[in-house]
């Protein structure tokens, strides 16, 4: 079993920055590849971004391309998602998962295990 904290979401207004965290407890948190997606109501989940177990190889969805940046730290077992030029599109309920493979993917149903969210609302 994997355990998956989210962190760091809030309110800012359009243009600004948040960054989000995600610690991980439970096993080996270099064998998992990472993913964050997000939710926003209404529609369904939707991929973010995703980095491989070991760091370095990175993937984006083309709408945060540019303007957020996905990163690990092993030693703290924790990956952050940095958002910056944040718009009113990305409001949403942010969710970190876990993916027992080498690289991460972009479908949800890559992904064992799951955090609980935490809520981004960008005002305009």
């Amino acid at each position: 079993q994997v355990q998956l904290v989210e962190s760091g979401g809030g309110l800012v207004q359009a243009g600004g920055s948040l960054r989000l965290s995600c610690a991980a407890s439970g096993r080996t948190f270099s064998n998992y590849a990472m993913g964050w997606f997000r939710q926003a109501p209404g529609k369904e989940r939707e991929f973010v971004a995703a980095i491989r177990g070991t760091g370095g190889r990175t993937l984006y969805s083309d709408s945060v391309k540019g303007r957020f940046t996905v990163s690990r730290d092993n030693a703290e077992n924790t990956v952050y998602l940095q958002m910056n030029s944040l718009k009113p599109e990305d409001t949403a309920v942010y969710y970190c998962a876990a993916a027992a493979t080498y690289y991460g993917g972009i479908y949800a149903g890559e992904y064992e295990y799951w955090g609980q969210g935490t809520q981004v609302t960008v005002s305009s």
